[in-house]
């Protein structure tokens, strides 16, 4: 199989740092995102920008892709027999594929784990962290055998993702890890919840964070704007005379709980371009009449 070449994908050098990498790839998404862009071509490339994204911002992953080998496997191999695979996706969690690695048998064990315990990432979008869902992930496992061989099976398992579930924390499947021989007991599966990069939001516990682009006359007479959440839409109010870099507050209104996080949206204000006579001279009327000057207090200026 052809090697892909994922940095060419992503737009960065082969020595990008992950900032770069995490950098370009939230441009890109916002860019070729499905609510965003159109048509078959843009959800092809938003597929290949989720894939590359999911090889180079793994440490191990980026360092396998990086050595010389005469073929390269897909992600979805290197696993070796620990992986998950979604059946069944569609469009709107193609911004949540699954990358899953098990740790080896009694790897990083804490006090009452059991060597049986098996531990496995599963990467989820913003809406089920709000709303809850229910997934059917298929699983492909070791068994140990009573000579110590290995054999592999294939087990389907529901996982329910609870509403108001944070990055990092673990859903804890009974009965679904590994059997290290005929007649003892199966251990647990525990799947570490991280969140897809949002175009949008920056989740940090339960709160979330944005950079709001906001016209000048919304910033300067104050306007009521529509903000699309993971929960919906919601009304926001922009304070007259606000400046760029100020942050609002939607109380309640980041990841549920009790008490649930709240929405810090950072101003940005973005000036139009000027493309017409019309606009130059309105421009140019604001400057003869508005007595403003942004430097006034840099001595001199």
């Amino acid at each position: 199989m052809e090697k892909k070449d994922y940095y060419k994908t992503l737009g960065v050098a082969q020595d990008a740092d992950s900032t770069d990498i995490k950098r370009a790839y939230r441009k890109l998404a916002r860019k070729y995102h499905p609510d965003v862009a159109k048509g078959p071509q843009a959800e092809g490339r938003f597929k290949e920008l989720n894939e590359a994204y999911e090889i180079l911002k793994d440490p191990e992953k980026r360092a396998a892709y990086d050595a010389p080998q005469p073929e390269f496997e897909h992600a979805s191999q290197w696993d070796q027999g620990f992986g998950f695979s979604h059946p069944g996706s569609h469009r709107e969690d193609a911004f949540s594929d699954i990358f899953a690695q098990f740790n080896r048998a009694g790897a990083g064990m804490s006090g009452g784990m059991s060597a049986a315990d098996q531990h496995a990432r599963i990467e989820i979008p913003l809406t089920e962290a709000f709303h809850g869902a229910t997934r059917t992930l298929t699983m492909r496992v070791p068994r140990i055998g009573p000579h110590g061989d290995v054999s592999f099976e294939e087990r389907n398992i529901s996982v329910r993702i609870p509403k108001g579930i944070l990055e990092g924390q673990n859903i804890r499947l009974s009965g679904q890890g590994l059997r290290m021989s005929d007649g003892d007991a199966i251990g647990d599966l525990f799947l570490e919840v991280a969140f897809t990069p949002h175009p949008v939001y920056r989740p940090q516990g339960r709160d979330l964070h944005l950079d709001l682009p906001i016209t000048p006359w919304e910033a300067a007479l104050g306007q009521k704007i529509v903000l699309p959440t993971p929960d919906g839409k919601v009304d926001l109010k922009i304070p007259q005379n606000a400046r760029s870099g100020q942050k609002l507050r939607l109380k309640g209104k980041g990841l549920p709980a009790d008490p649930p996080g709240d929405i810090y949206a950072t101003l940005r204000i973005v000036n139009p371009k000027v493309t017409t006579q019309q606009e130059q001279e309105f421009f140019e009327k604001m400057a003869r009449e508005m007595h403003f000057n942004p430097r006034a207090g840099m001595g001199g200026a």
